[in-house]
């Protein structure tokens, strides 16, 4: 029988994920968002190898705790072994009331990457931007999804590859295991920067790590992978719900159409209504307002009956024969 521990840290992983990569003939130069933990440490000196002279360093210093400076320092010194420019940008990455800080520091960073996009240090623009979430990563994900009754975006997890403004972002260890990473790192006599908020048993992503993933790799040892392959498909059902959730908004009008609204199934209704209200206005209702408006447009059936309900950060309202959507003021 194999031992799930040694396939788990198989360091040849990350050099199979980097070839297939390597396969698709990234744009260059590239960029590395570069934190300094294990990860992306290993990222930057993977792509260090294959593209020398072509590939840049992006770190984001939050300043939201003391080993800030820590990665800040991490950071300069391996780009100078590796001779990779780095770039680093301060950010105020506190929360505002009621968003997560995870969500809040998500934000100021690819803000920062957009602004590091546009040009580097030598003028060039940058096409395509590497991050180093790997399998772990992408279980928690998962987990964290189910642990929230997510739909498919959410059980979809992180994509291998998507675009934002002009560039293009890859996750190119998303199938490698965190074990793997680390040591395929120690392999090349490389250290980095530990986060101590990884230890905080606080963050549920934590908790997941210490607890969750040792039993799920005795119980199931290619859960990395059966997980994996479980979110593309939740991935490639959305791609389709959103598909005809567009094709159905085209038919229904923009802002859609009371009676085009009535005449279609609940999950369709629901699906283009969260799609119309994405797309339209940036909005994501919960699961109980979404219930409620489809509650109402059932019972729409007269020109009199009025519409004003709750959804996301303003008020879905009747407007004539449409559905409108209106931001709160102020």
């Amino acid at each position: 029988m194999h031992d799930p521990h040694a396939l788990a840290a198989d360091a040849t992983l990350l050099d199979r994920a980097m070839d297939a990569f390597a396969a698709q003939a990234p744009a260059l130069p590239l960029a590395v968002a570069l934190s300094g933990g294990a990860d992306s440490s290993a990222l930057l000196v993977a792509c260090a190898e294959r593209w020398p002279g072509q590939v840049r360093a992006w770190h984001v210093h939050h300043g939201l705790q003391a080993a800030a400076d820590d990665f800040e320092r991490h950071c300069a010194a391996l780009c100078a072994r590796w001779d990779v420019p780095l770039q680093v940008r301060r950010v105020d990455a506190r929360h505002a009331p009621g968003q997560s800080p995870e969500d809040a520091a998500r934000q100021r960073r690819y803000e920062a990457f957009d602004a590091l996009a546009g040009a580097d240090s030598s003028g060039v623009a940058i096409k395509t931007v590497v991050i180093a979430q790997h399998a772990d990563d992408q279980v928690e994900t998962v987990l964290l999804a189910l642990s929230r009754g997510a739909g498919l975006p959410g059980l979809a997890a992180m994509p291998a590859r998507w675009r934002r403004g002009d560039a293009d972002y890859h996750r190119p260890l998303l199938a490698v295991p965190g074990p793997a990473v680390r040591a395929w790192l120690r392999q090349r006599g490389e250290n980095w920067v530990e986060d101590p908020s990884n230890q905080n048993p606080r963050y549920t992503r934590n908790r997941i790590r210490a607890q969750l993933l040792p039993a799920l790799e005795t119980v199931f040892p290619e859960f990395r992978a059966t997980f994996a392959r479980s979110a593309r498909h939740a991935a490639q059902a959305q791609t389709l719900l959103r598909e005809l959730a567009a094709q159905d908004l085209t038919a229904c009008g923009n802002p859609p159409r009371l009676q085009a609204l009535r005449a279609l199934s609940p999950a369709r209704q629901a699906n283009l209504l969260r799609h119309w209200l994405a797309s339209a206005h940036g909005q994501t209702p919960s699961a109980a307002q979404l219930a409620e408006l489809q509650r109402v447009l059932a019972a729409c059936a007269t020109r009199g009956h009025h519409i004003a309900l709750r959804v996301g950060r303003g008020q879905a309202l009747r407007q004539g024969e449409h559905l409108v959507w209106r931001a709160d003021a102020g």
